[in-house]
């Protein structure tokens, strides 16, 4: 509560303005605010970055070659109709499901950007408000970074998956302000976040790397938002209210997880998409890295507090329930441990024209990414 001396009591003058789906809220207390959410705010201000300036794009990327990604991490890796393909063919499924992945990201940026758009404009704290504005351009510039990418180095792109675009219209069309960020912060965000960092571990490219760990260290603020907003919201929840939120969680996790069958790369290359489908469920590789994809959600979910039997069972039923025991903030804090330290290498590059590198800058950067979850392995 602000100690402010308003002429009119704040409380009376705050302002709605009603909507065909969510209120706009005004609030007046602008010297109001938690600490931790202002030097969330603070942090934000201070990591905005120049996509054209701080990522080298003068790279070449080659759309067909294995550094992009090794072949374990085609979803049909070791199928039959993957073992009697040539090497052209595999180079051929690893572009295209490279590029629907990526695509994948583009737009779930998009969704973001317009989510966060929505949180400041509904979200009724003011330091809510300024932290989301911060948001608001980190989104764009990860449209921006990754439509560049796509068009500029993958030359390939695949219009939004049906489970993604399903959870972004619920998320959307809610019209209380907390769906925004459950939707978006904690599922949406949490998953993509998860995948960012199997990108950007196991990928060989160094722009594609760069890309990834820059974007997740915007991410990973923005999931911090996400639960601290929350689980202050969500202790005066009521019991049915709690409820609702939970079966929203349970019905976005199922989706998320459908979101990586990659259906169109199959229809789109001509193959047996029911046959792939049906590959990509049972394959046991895929299996762990679906199941991987819930190590950011998983805890933030029982973090905010939305944790009851239902939500359990979902994610035993997923094989996700043992990723409750991570802790969100080492997560988000190795993600801005790596990207620091890429960004101190090319630092070096661009003063001395090569990178100084003795070997112990790239253990490093090894040993960095290695501190990571161990969820990031497939097996």
């Amino acid at each position: 509560m602000s100690t402010f001396r308003y002429a009119v009591p704040s409380d009376i003058t705050q302002w709605e303005i009603p909507g065909t789906e969510s209120d706009v809220v005004f609030n007046w207390e602008y010297d109001a605010g938690r600490q931790r959410m202002l030097n969330l705010y603070e942090k934000g201000k201070q990591k905005q970055w120049n996509t054209l300036e701080r990522i080298d794009w003068d790279q070449e990327v080659d759309p067909t070659d294995t550094s992009l990604a090794p072949d374990e991490m085609v979803p049909i890796f070791g199928s039959p109709e993957w073992d009697k393909m040539s090497r052209a063919e595999k180079d051929e499924v690893r572009h295209h499901t490279i590029g629907w992945m990526t695509s994948q990201f583009l737009h779930g940026e998009q969704g973001a950007l317009v989510c966060a758009a929505k949180i400041v404009e509904t979200v009724p704290d003011i330091d809510s408000k300024f932290y989301a504005a911060t948001q608001v351009m980190d989104e764009a510039r990860h449209v921006e970074t990754y439509a560049k990418y796509l068009y500029e180095k993958l030359g390939l792109i695949y219009p939004i998956n049906h489970s993604l675009k399903s959870l972004i219209n619920d998320t959307l069309t809610d019209n209380r302000w907390d769906y925004t960020y459950l939707g978006m912060q904690v599922l949406i965000e949490g998953v993509a976040l998860a995948a960012f960092s199997m990108v950007r571990d196991f990928t060989q490219d160094p722009l594609g790397k760069a890309v990834t760990a820059y974007i997740m260290q915007d991410e990973a603020r923005h999931i911090a938002f996400g639960r601290m907003a929350l689980k202050d919201a969500y202790q005066e929840l009521t019991e049915a209210e709690r409820e609702e939120r939970e079966e929203f969680v349970i019905e976005g996790s199922y989706l998320l997880r459908d979101r990586f069958l990659a259906r169109e790369v199959w229809e789109t290359l001509g193959m047996d998409a029911d046959k792939m489908v049906s590959y990509v469920e049972q394959a046991q590789i895929m299996s762990e890295f679906r199941k991987a994809l819930f190590s950011r959600v998983v805890p933030t979910v029982k973090d905010i507090g939305l944790w009851g039997p239902k939500v359990q069972a979902a994610y035993a039923d997923m094989g996700v329930l043992d990723f409750q025991d991570l802790d969100p903030d080492e997560l988000s804090q190795h993600d801005e441990d790596v990207a620091e330290e890429m960004e101190r290498m090319l630092a070096e590059k661009k003063e001395n024209g090569f990178i100084v590198d003795d070997g112990s800058r790239s253990a490093a950067l090894a040993a960095t990414v290695a501190a990571a979850d161990d969820t990031r392995s497939f097996s």
